[in-house]
C-alpha cells in the first residue's frame, strides 16, 4: 500500500534551491525555529530547523548555510514524547544557547564531529566542540556521528571520548559503529 506521507527533504532555503535546479521535485526549505509537522496515522513528527553555523568569520560567506534539526515524535494531540536534536555541520556558536531554552527536555542528541580546518580554521566541531555542545544542549544521550566519513576529518573518535571522560560526561554518550543499532525507548 502507498504512504500518503509526500518525500520531502527537509533543508536550508540554499539546498532547497539547488536541489530543484538538478530535478529534485520536493526540498522544503525552513527558515531557523520555523518548523513543519507530518502526520501518519495517529503520529506527528514536527521538525524544526535549528540554527548552525558551518564556519567563522569569512569562511561563512563562503561555505553553504547548514541547519541542525529538531524531531519531536508527538501523539495525536500534540503531545511529545521523545526529542531528538541532530547538530549538523555546525560549530559553537551563541545561537546554540537557545535550543535549550526552547527544548528544555532532549532525550537524544546526535552530534556531528570531524575536526576539519581550513586554512587552520575548525569547520567541524573537535572533542572539545563536542563536549561544549553537550554540556550547552545538555540531552539525556548523545551520540557522535560524521567523525570519520570523509577522509578530511582530522578528530579521532579517542579524542572525543577522551574530552567526555575528563568532562565527567561518559554516562551521558554511547558510542556506535558503522552498521550498529541503537535502540531508544519513549516514555
Amino acid at each position: 500500500m502507498a504512504s500518503s506521507i509526500p518525500k520531502l527533504i527537509i533543508t536550508t532555503h540554499h539546498a532547497a534551491a539547488d536541489l530543484q535546479q538538478k530535478g529534485f521535485n520536493s526540498p522544503q526549505p525552513l527558515k531557523i525555529w520555523e518548523s513543519l509537522t507530518v502526520t501518519k496515522g495517529d503520529a506527528n513528527l514536527c521538525i524544526t530547523s535549528m540554527p548552525g553555523i558551518h564556519g567563522p568569520s569569512i569562511l561563512k560567506a563562503v561555505l553553504p548555510p547548514v541547519m541542525g534539526s529538531m524531531l519531536e515524535f508527538q501523539t495525536p494531540n500534540l503531545e511529545t514524547k521523545f526529542r531528538l536534536y541532530i547538530t549538523g555541520d555546525t560549530l559553537i556558536h551563541k545561537h546554540l544557547h537557545e535550543i535549550p531554552q526552547r527544548y528544555p527536555h532532549i532525550d537524544l542528541a546526535l552530534i556531528h564531529l570531524g575536526g576539519t580546518k581550513a586554512y587552520g580554521i575548525l569547520l567541524t566541531m573537535d572533542a572539545k566542540q563536542g563536549v561544549q555542545a553537550i554540556q550547552i544542549i545538555a540531552p539525556h544521550t548523545t551520540i557522535p556521528i560524521h567523525f570519520n566519513d570523509y577522509t578530511v576529518f582530522k578528530l579521532p573518535l579517542e579524542d572525543f571520548q577522551q574530552a567526555v571522560i575528563q568532562a565527567g560526561l561518559e554516562h551521558k554518550v554511547k558510542y556506535l559503529n558503522h552498521g550498529d543499532t541503537y535502540t531508544f525507548t519513549v516514555a
